[in-house]
This record gives structure tokens, C-alpha cells and sequence, in this order.
């Protein structure tokens, strides 16, 4: 089961004080991105986050899974506590590098 646009905007609503929230959709499920910043994977209507040191304390009471197959393993974020999904996202943000550009084939 593939994540409902629907569920990607409600997830982008969550987290709105963070910064500037956007998403993309890759290989038919989401990114969701703080700043420009990748923060949340969202598959099967499900929101994962990676496991980091700066958000070992928010998360420690979290479920864990595993979003695809060959991925490690994730934090599950409550999206419906919205303060909580805030706090985490404004951590990762911090942490989180920009993506690399890649260079276009030409």
C-alpha cells in the first residue's frame, strides 16, 4: 500500500512550525523536508525517521520498523502528536546536511 497524498500533506501540516516544510515523491512513496533538509520518510501511510543521536531522547519510546526492504531500521513517529513531530523535526534539521546536487546528464 503506497501513502495517500492526503496523508504526505496532514504529515507537512504536523511539523509546520519547523521551517519551511515541502515533500517529493520518490519511488511512490515521500520525502518529507525541513529547509530543504530530508527529515521524514513516509511509506505506507507511516512515517520514519532515522535513528540519531540528537533525537535518541524524543524517540526513546518509539516503535520501531523497517520502511523498505534493505533499509535499516527506524524510529515510527506518532504524526498525530503533533508537538512531539515538531521537536523532531526541528532536531533532525539541525543535524541533517543539504543533499548534494547531482550533475544532469547532458
Amino acid at each position: 500500500m503506497a501513502t495517500d497524498v492526503q496523508f504526505i500533506e496532514y504529515v507537512c501540516e504536523q511539523i509546520r512550525g519547523a521551517g519551511e516544510v515541502t515533500y517529493k515523491k520518490m519511488f511512490g512513496e515521500y520525502m518529507a523536508y525541513v529547509n530543504a533538509k530530508p527529515v521524514f520518510l513516509v511509506c505506507d501511510n507511516t512515517v520514519f525517521v532515522k535513528q540519531v543521536d540528537a533525537i535518541k531522547d524524543l524517540m526513546v519510546d518509539a516503535e520501531k520498523g523497517i520502511p523498505y526492504d534493505g533499509s535499516k531500521e527506524h524510529y515510527i513517529l506518532d504524526i498525530d502528536d503533533s508537538e512531539l513531530s515538531e521537536k523532531v523535526a526541528i532536531a533532525l534539521e539541525k543535524v541533517t546536511p543539504l543533499p548534494k546536487k547531482r550533475n544532469s546528464k547532458k
